[in-house]
């Protein structure tokens, strides 16, 4: 058949262009004749197609009109004309085979197309402009300018056109406007040449995995997402949007381009912008950097960047990168290897962020350290109002009926006893079937029963549990409109007030608190319920009724007639005409998810039956189809309470029904042949979706469809579409009713039904943009960004309407204005039930005209609605209060949002009708956030395409970013009881960071343009000003200084040391000799016992051999370098001592560590060659291990210097002791890694040790007769000093506890302290904080040990940092019930220059005996809050406590004797005032004499320790400690009656951080995140490319990973005004920490940029 046709094609084709040629001898030109006989060809070429189609499926039976279709558009698409091309449409040439002669040029036809919609836009345009200028637009009835499947007659092609477009299945039809789509991809197609290269995050394959379609339970069905398999068809769309999809498709794959490949392999970014990404790459290759410069700035706009190389002088080896997680190690220079897929994607992302998406604002800020927010400042050229001032609007006088009745109640009983077998409710099952008539006489006597029972049955008659005027709650399931009906009239007749509510399924249902909340203010105790929604309610083991979270104590009581006694024959309610009492009370959820009950009167209640039956034209024994919920709302009102006041009859279609068969609700109208039906938008969708498997359909019953949303503008295509397609089955155009309504008003407006089909609806095409700033225009020039709305038609019978501005006083709007909509009728609601204050301002509202004045004397009533008031009275709602977004002044609707979202064609990732919109606030301006739901099978880079082309869309059609764009799982957002998004949970889920999204994209660089304005350094100030300005303020220059060495008066014994013996060597000599047998140190194991100790002979005796073996097995020179690579322990401190009797120099160094030899070896290696060292000491066990397999496979084994194994040493004491020639030579080298990771080794002489353990010695007190617990590693800094000299000079016994041992036993060393007594103790802040968390819920167990910390005077804490404020409080609180004094603990402060300046001790003995019982006597740690703004200015301002950006500052210590401090500016190296932040420069006799490698830069070293300032004291020669503070004289006195200085330390020179001009300290970002989120342990910053990345540690699952994206950006913004560039996610434990406690942020980012995190998630922030 196929080949048939082909032949016949072929011949006609050629016989027609022959025949065309004779009949056109016009055509002189061939190309024309080409032209014309490939028209007629294409012409007659679809002819005979469609001829064989016909004849190859005669009959309907063979085939379905889809399937005609499908195959008629296979066959013949490409002989089809396509549309024209003005304005911007798509190109889709007509392609023939070669050789057939096609032509070059396309083929314009009359078929209407996308861009005929818009010349016919354009030319109505310019006819209105013509004359003159409407301020806003609006168009009645059928109009050409309209799409055409709006109002085209039904044809059975154009249903068929409507079925394929639906079969797309990809958004929800409520919000669908072909207009909007063709906007949205418009603006997508601008996109086009400006290609966004975003970056897209990177997450873990077991996050991936885990997110994957196994993992998903499908969606719940209620969402309107059910059957989308079935009705999906093929994916082709109408004639007139086939372009736009074509365009689309060309657009994806041109706009989004860069990381295409999986999230899980290196990523092949083909962006722009990633060739400098690469070229920065090779240069870093080629360099070896072994110090981190800091990193080019690439976003400034030049185009070389020059990187200047820091070469170390005496490193010969490769430095190996760290390897983290499971990541392979990557070889690079300096561990900094750009061109790794990390590196091209922060590049990638800085590319993009280059690019500004709009101007920035005007930013200013004042007295350089006050930032100030941007203000929004008004744009000149925005839109503003320009019609005259409205007039109220009064809707048609309420006529007054004979027959109707004074009382709802009144009616009932009317009906109740005149008509009992008229049917007034019939209620279906799931199969759709009826399942209960119920009558009016029916009604009327279990009303009765009910009323009875609750008046008489509850409680005893002398104190009954109801009396009229009380609360109860009505608890009934959505598919028991009966059992409700009954007890709702039973309330009434009873003339108590009913609460209805929804069912509680669970005890965490959402918003089901805020229900509880509003039972517990009405003080409802009782519920009524049905006997099946009270067995299915969760129950207790004993078989009660839980109390639900939030909800006060109910008894549940069963309405059901065989549960009820009957009342007494001569039993009667009281019926009463209406009146002011409440009638019942409605609940209604706010923005903000509280709920709020909405009294009515029964006045209000019969009132507005009477004007819903006067609007509605309700005639007695009408039949209703009621979809709605009937508890509340619309269904509430017309299928309730009207319904019984007209004895109409109510088909009520259950929502479980509604989710079997959408098209219930049809069958039903065509059954009962109804005339009035309720329902919602989303009902007609439905229907839409579903009706092409229902033949006798006949809708020419209905005089009234009532859309309940029909104040939603976007129903308006649900209206249209419905009208479209069903027009054909009897539908007319003037039975489509929206209605508009709210919970105050009820409802404030509704179109009548006419029986005039010429009389059309109103339409208003209004500019998005001026909506925005709340002004009604036509959309004008080019622009896309239109809002179709339709009248919801007229006020309410006996009403009067006006629009007020939404801010401020009720000042009434103009008529080209948008305002919120205020009512005054007798048929609304009254007030907030016990919210007298929300009350006044929504029921009792007086709008004033622009002079002031009141329009009336009676309250008007808001009801949340926005809109305006057209021509002819018409009522038009543009949206609502609570939809409202205001963000940098503009007001932006969420459903507009929500349309232009699903109008960039999901295609399968997301669920239509399961997508959020809302805003949150942060930095003082509103930001909005969309959440939608990914379908399982959209892959993650399908699904980050669509975010990303989202954004774009929202952006070119409303002018406004989106914050953060987030997908959650299937059916993971909560739902309202019919099943809705619930709104204001799923943001208290988003801000609670409970939401686990599966993929995020934020965006605040393109949102956030109300920053302070980045500071610009100001020129320097001379000497001379510096001098005056402080003498006028009356500030001193900032120095202090410890004791003065001279004037303390040392004991003999102290004396003699101190004169005598200039080497640490001698001392220990002394001691061996004078007192042999006292012990200096005792090593404690885990288990607490003495593992090793040490006497003043021994350890002299055991120094004595190692000098030995060094010179006879090691033939050492007097200076040679020898490492001592020894656990922490006594033999460590016996190959000290013998290095010095041997004259070596020695140098501590951490031994590898057993389980990780591949990471800690090369760090040893690396100081074993970089301290030059002739010969390495260690144990025998650690000999065995240097020289392993697994060390082989980590370093070079063969050039290990000589390695002595002091396990086994000689017998013979040396021939005689080394004494130095000059106390100014070495003693020893004391390396360590900085935070910075930087290696660096400081010489200390003999002159400065020996200082240095008598600085120490005054300051902590220390005799032989004292005792010192210290829980410190003893490699470097103080911890050293404390570990291995500081006994042996001043003679008191120290008991060492290895912090190793506390992993295995986090109570070993507070237990040592008690046990020996201990009054003063050392540890580092990683001790204490695994003693904080290890032991803080066995306080009591320790207790009942005996663990008893009373006697300890000092704790003080070891560090290189500012004091952890936080830490100490915490331990302090946690321990003060064991006895532990608060003033106890306390912190010393030093460096690699100095390093002890600080130690906060005791003052004086007599004093400390004084005050044994109060703790300590010197000054108490003071603690001052600065503003952490001025600080990132280097100003230091003081605030209160719980001030705003208040820091609390603890400070350091008290100054060592002999120690001096001066704060100098570091730039201009000037001295600075009291309280102001500069570089802590030190001057002491213990100050290091230098760097022993300064990796070839001498300069540095002169600086660091030998620098002078620039004026004041030009002579004394200060050493640098690279760190920020300042000095404060504080009111407290020291014991010898001086006024106390305190200094306060800030943060790290070399880790601050410079960001938009301005100094920050990573220490404060990280609180801050720390804070964000429950689940993060620990958190680190860095820069990289001038992008602040944040990394965090995760302790909880992996699906909380991507909840921290938005929390910790938020929290950043609003507490540092930074935004942040990239976000890590990452497991417990990566971010890498020294001995100290201290974080390595350098090797941290090393680690990152190559790869080697293994992150759980990197989120790329837009």
């Amino acid at each position: 058949m196929v080949l048939l046709l082909m032949e016949m094609l072929s011949y006609t084709c050629s016989e027609e262009r022959e025949t065309l040629g004779k009949k056109l001898p016009s055509c002189t030109r061939k190309e024309e004749r080409d032209v014309c006989g490939w028209m007629c060809t294409g012409l007659c070429t679809v002819r005979i197609l469609e001829m064989c189609l016909k004849s190859m499926f005669p009959s309907s039976g063979d085939i379905t009109q889809k399937g005609y279709e499908k195959k008629r558009s296979k066959l013949i698409g490409a002989y089809l004309p396509q549309p024209p091309t003005a304005n911007g449409a798509a190109v889709v040439r007509c392609r023939l085979q070669p050789g057939e002669g096609a032509p070059r040029r396309p083929f314009r036809s009359a078929h209407i197309g996308v861009c005929d919609i818009r010349e016919a836009a354009a030319r109505e345009r310019a006819a209105s402009a013509a004359g003159s200028r409407p301020l806003f637009y609006f168009r009645f009835g059928v109009d050409q300018a309209l799409p055409q499947e709006r109002r085209a007659p039904v044809t059975p092609s154009s249903a068929s056109r409507y079925h394929r477009r639906r079969s797309s299945g990809s958004r929800d039809e409520r919000y669908r406007s072909d207009v909007h789509t063709e906007a949205v991809q418009a603006a997508l197609a601008k996109h086009k040449e400006r290609k966004m290269a975003v970056p897209m995050p990177s997450k873990r394959r077991s996050l991936v995995v885990q997110t994957s379609m196994d993992a998903y339970t499908p969606p719940d069905t209620s969402s309107g997402s059910e059957d989308e398999g079935s009705v999906q068809g093929d994916s082709q769309g109408t004639p007139t949007s086939s372009q736009g999809s074509i365009n689309m498709e060309h657009w994806i794959s041109q706009a989004i381009h860069g990381s295409t490949t999986s999230t899980t392999s290196s990523s092949s970014t083909q962006s722009g912008g990633s060739g400098a990404a690469h070229r920065l790459a090779d240069v870093m290759a080629q360099t070896h950097i072994e110090n981190h410069s800091a990193p080019p700035d690439v976003t400034t706009y030049t185009s070389e960047h020059s990187i200047q190389v820091e070469r170390p002088q005496g490193s010969t080896t490769s430095r190996t990168a760290p390897k983290y997680g499971n990541a392979e190690l990557m070889e690079t220079g300096d561990g900094v290897p750009v061109s790794s897929r990390v590196s091209a994607k922060i590049q990638q992302l800085v590319n993009t962020l280059k690019r500004p998406k709009r101007p920035p604002l005007r930013e200013f800020f004042v007295d350089d350290f006050e930032e100030l927010l941007e203000v929004q400042q008004p744009d000149p050229n925005q839109p503003k109002p320009e019609g005259a001032q409205m007039l109220a609007t009064r809707g048609e006088q309420l006529g007054v009926v004979t027959n109707w009745p004074p009382s709802l109640e009144a009616a009932l009983q009317r009906w109740g006893t005149i008509s009992p077998k008229a049917p007034c409710l019939t209620t279906m099952d799931t199969n759709g079937k009826p399942l209960y008539i119920l009558t009016y006489g029916k009604l009327w006597t279990r009303s009765m029963k009910v009323a009875y029972n609750i008046l008489h049955k509850l409680g005893t008659k002398q104190e009954p549990m109801v009396r009229p005027g009380d609360r109860v709650a009505l608890v009934f399931p959505n598919n028991d409109p009966a059992a409700f009906m009954v007890a709702f009239y039973g309330c009434l007749l009873a003339e108590v007030v009913p609460v209805p509510i929804e069912v509680p399924l669970t005890r965490k249902d959402a918003g089901s608190q805020q229900i509880g909340f509003l039972l517990g203010s009405c003080g409802v105790t009782v519920a009524l319920t049905s006997d099946a929604c009270h067995k299915g309610l969760p129950k207790s083991p004993t078989g009660e009724i839980p109390q639900f979270k939030g909800w006060p104590k109910l008894l549940w009581f069963v309405t059901e007639s065989k549960h009820l006694s009957k009342p007494p024959r001569d039993w009667f309610p009281h019926i009463k005409d209406a009146n002011n009492d409440t009638a019942y009370i409605e609940y209604k959820t706010c923005k903000d998810g509280s709920v709020l009950g909405v009294t009515v009167t029964r006045i209000a209640l019969l009132t507005h039956c009477q004007a819903l039956t006067q609007a509605c034209g309700y005639t007695e024994a009408e039949t209703i189809v009621n979809v709605l919920d009937f508890k509340k709302d619309v269904g509430l009102w017309h299928g309730i309470l009207t319904s019984v006041m007209n004895m109409m009859h109510v088909i009520s279609i259950p929502y479980s029904l509604m989710k079997v068969n959408p098209l219930s609700w049809i069958q039903k109208v065509c059954q009962y042949k109804a005339k009035v039906a309720c329902v919602k938008s989303r009902d007609m969708h439905w229907a839409l979706v579903a009706h092409r498997d229902q033949r006798d359909v006949n809708l020419s019953s209905l005089r009234m469809l009532i859309v309940a949303d029909g104040a939603n503008p976007w129903s308006i295509s649900s209206c249209d579409a419905f009208l479209n397609v069903f027009q054909s089955k009897g539908l007319r155009q003037e039975v489509i009713c929206p209605c508009a309504s709210s919970p105050e008003a009820l409802t404030v407006a509704i179109r009548r039904p006419t029986d005039d089909s010429n009389q059309p609806p109103g339409r208003g095409v209004l500019s998005m943009h001026g909506l925005t700033y709340g002004v009604i225009r036509v959309d004008s020039e080019e622009k896309l960004s239109v809002l179709t709305v339709q009248d919801v038609g007229l006020v309410m019978p006996g009403a009067i309407m006006c629009s007020v501005k939404p801010d401020g006083i009720p000042q009434l709007c103009r008529t080209d204005e948008i305002g919120e909509l205020c009512v005054c009728a007798a048929a609304t609601g009254t007030s907030y039930y016990g919210l007298s204050g929300m009350t006044k301002n929504t029921f009792e509202v007086f709008p004033m005209t622009s002079s002031g004045a009141p329009i009336s004397e009676y309250p008007f009533i808001r009801t949340g609605l926005l809109g305006f008031v057209g021509p002819g009275g018409l009522v038009f709602v543009v949206g609502k209060m609570d939809g409202l977004m205001v963000v940098s002044g503009r007001r932006h609707n969420a459903d507009d949002i929500v349309a232009t979202a699903l109008a960039v064609e999901p295609m399968k990732f997301v669920y239509r009708g399961r997508i959020a919109v809302f805003s949150v606030t942060v930095l003082h301006d509103e930001r909005i956030v969309i959440v939608a739901e990914q379908r399982p099978d959209s892959t993650e880079e399908d699904s980050f395409q669509w975010m990303s082309r989202v954004l774009q869309a929202i952006d070119s059609i409303h002018q406004v970013g989106v914050y953060c764009l987030a997908l959650v799982p299937a059916n993971t957002l909560p739902k309202t009881p019919l099943g809705g998004i619930h709104l204001s949970e799923t943001k208290q889920l988003f801000l609670e960071g409970s939401l686990h999204p599966c993929n995020v994209l934020m965006c605040p660089h393109t949102c956030v343009t109300n920053l302070p304005k980045p500071r610009q350094k100001q020129p320097e100030i001379g000497p001379a000003s510096v001098m005056v300005g402080n003498l006028v303020s009356g500030k001193r220059i900032a120095q202090a200084s410890g004791r003065d060495l001279g004037q303390i008066e040392d004991n003999d014994q102290a004396r003699k040391v101190r004169t005598e013996f200039l080497f640490l060597s001698e001392v220990l000599q002394w001691r061996a000799q004078t007192t042999p047998d006292h012990v200096l140190y005792t090593l404690l194991n885990c288990r607490g016992t003495i593992a090793n100790s040490l006497t003043c002979v021994q350890l002299h005796k055991r120094a004595e051999k190692i000098a030995v073996m060094l010179m006879e097995r090691g033939h050492l020179q007097d200076g040679d370098h020898v490492a001592l690579v020894y656990p922490p322990g006594i033999d460590l401190i016996a190959a000290f001592y013998g290095c010095l009797y041997a004259g070596c120099v020695p140098i501590t160094v951490r031994p590898p560590h057993p389980q990780n030899i591949a990471t800690t070896l090369p760090t040893v290696k690396m100081i074993v060659e970089v301290s030059r060292s002739a010969c390495l000491m260690t144990t025998q066990l650690i000999c065995k291990l240097l020289r392993s397999r697994e060390a082989a496979a980590a370093v070079d084994v063969r050039t290990w210097p000589l390695i002595l194994d002091t396990d086994d040493l000689p017998k013979k004491r040396p021939a005689q002791i080394y004494k130095p020639s000059n106390p100014d030579t070495l003693a020893y080298l004391d390396f360590s890694v900085s935070t910075t990771g930087m290696l660096a080794g400081v010489k200390m002489s003999h002159a400065a040790t020996s200082a240095f353990c008598r600085s120490i010695k005054l300051q902590c007190e220390l005799y032989p007769s004292r005792e010192v617990a210290i829980c410190l590693d003893p490699y470097c800094g103080l911890g050293f000093v404390l570990w291995c000299l500081c006994s042996v000079y001043s003679g008191h016994q120290s008991i060492l506890i290895p912090p190793s041992e506390l992993e295995t036993n986090p109570a070993l060393w507070l237990l040592a302290v008690s046990q020996y007594k201990v009054r003063d103790t050392f540890c580092s802040y990683s001790v204490m904080e695994l003693c904080t968390k290890g032991l803080g819920s066995q306080t009591e167990s320790l207790k009942a040990r005996g663990l008893d910390l009373s006697r300890v005077r000092t704790c003080v804490v070891v560090a290189e940092e500012r004091p952890r404020i936080s830490l100490t409080q915490s331990f302090s609180k946690l321990f003060k019930d064991l006895g532990l004094h608060p003033r106890a603990v306390s912190t010393s402060f030093g460096c690699r220059v100095n390093l002890a300046i600080c130690l906060q001790q005791q003052d004086g003995l007599e004093v400390e005996r004084r005050d044994l019982q109060l703790g300590t006597s010197g000054p108490d740690p003071t603690t001052v809050y600065v503003d952490m703004r001025a600080l990132r200015h280097d100003r230091v301002r003081l605030v209160e406590r719980g001030s705003p950006h208040s820091l609390p500052l603890m400070e350091s210590g008290k100054i060592l004797p002999g120690v001096r401090i001066i704060i100098a500016n570091p730039e201009t190296k000037g001295p600075l005032g009291d309280s102001h932040l500069g570089e802590i420069w030190v001057h002491s006799a213990h100050n290091a004499s230098g760097y022993f490698t300064i990796y070839g830069d001498e300069s540095l070293q002169s600086d660091h320790f030998n620098s002078r300032l620039s004026f004041g004291d030009t002579q004394t020669i200060w050493a640098r400690t690279g760190y920020l503070g300042f000095l404060r004289r504080t009111e407290l006195t020291d014991a010898n009656g001086e006024r106390h200085d305190a200094l306060y330390v800030v943060g790290a020179l070399d880790e601050a951080m410079e960001l938009r001009g301005m100094r920050y300290h990573p220490i404060d970002i990280e609180t801050s995140v720390i804070r964000a989120h429950k689940s993060v342990t620990e958190c680190a910053v860095f820069t990289w490319t001038n992008l602040l990345v944040v990394v965090v540690e995760l302790d909880g699952s992996e699906q909380e990973a991507l909840d921290l994206v938005p929390l910790v950006t938020n929290v950043v913004l609003e507490e540092h005004y930074l935004i942040v560039g990239v976000v890590v996610v990452v497991d417990i434990g990566v971010i890498p920490i020294n001995s100290r406690g201290e974080k390595q942020r350098m090797h941290l980012r090393d680690g990152f940029l190559a790869d080697q995190l293994d992150p759980i998630y990197v989120a790329y922030n837009m």
